[in-house]
């Protein structure tokens, strides 16, 4: 396991999985997370992005391959992915996507999904499927049993959104199952990129 793969934060894992595309500058990767919409799964600010990204440099996720100045432009430093980077994009995803506890990077996890094998991403979601259905299971029986001993529902309120909150999860996971075991899912690196991402890259670029 890469050190500290676990503990990296989520805009750390993002942009270790933007430089999976190609090497890219700062600017262009906050432009792309921006464009992409994947600010909604994880905030990111300018301020915020650039610390990650000297964060990783200094860790040795990713190295710089060149400075480069366009007219009165600041300098735009370019990075490239290294192995220590790509292993713990892979290694954070297995940690989180089977998990039931932290839906905010479990998001993140299932949007990075795609690179690790389709197989293993079908296991880790049957683990996750099967820790969803225990978890409802005993907190409907916790309601039920709470509820023959006479408690108030004012009481209860909070229970019941944490029921319906799992149930929507776990149709949520079942289906994510289903469609990605459809027979010729396109899944992985061979699947072609959309074009609007690459028009989005040409306009981070510039």
């Amino acid at each position: 396991m890469p050190r500290n793969a676990v503990k990296l934060t989520p805009l750390g894992i993002m942009l270790l999985a933007l430089l999976f595309e190609d090497d890219m500058h700062p600017y262009e990767m906050l432009c792309l997370l921006k464009q992409r919409k994947r600010d909604r799964l994880v905030p990111v600010t300018k301020g915020a992005l650039y610390h990650t990204v000297a964060r990783l440099e200094k860790e040795h996720y990713i190295a710089e391959v060149s400075v480069d100045r366009k007219g009165n432009r600041p300098e735009r430093t370019t990075y490239t992915l290294l192995e220590l980077g790509r292993e713990a994009v892979t290694t954070w995803v297995r940690h989180e996507l089977p998990r039931i506890d932290h839906p905010t990077a479990y998001g993140l996890a299932l949007a990075e999904a795609h690179n690790l094998p389709l197989e293993e991403v079908i296991e880790l979601l049957t683990q996750r499927r099967d820790m969803l259905a225990d978890a409802l299971a005993t907190l409907e029986a916790e309601l039920a049993a709470t509820r023959e001993e006479g408690t108030p529902e004012q009481y209860l309120l909070n229970f019941e959104r944490t029921a319906i909150l799992l149930a929507a999860d776990l149709r949520s996971n079942t289906a994510a199952i289903e469609r990605i075991s459809t027979p010729n899912f396109q899944w992985g690196g061979g699947v072609t990129t959309p074009a609007k991402y690459q028009l989005h890259r040409k306009a981070a670029q510039q």
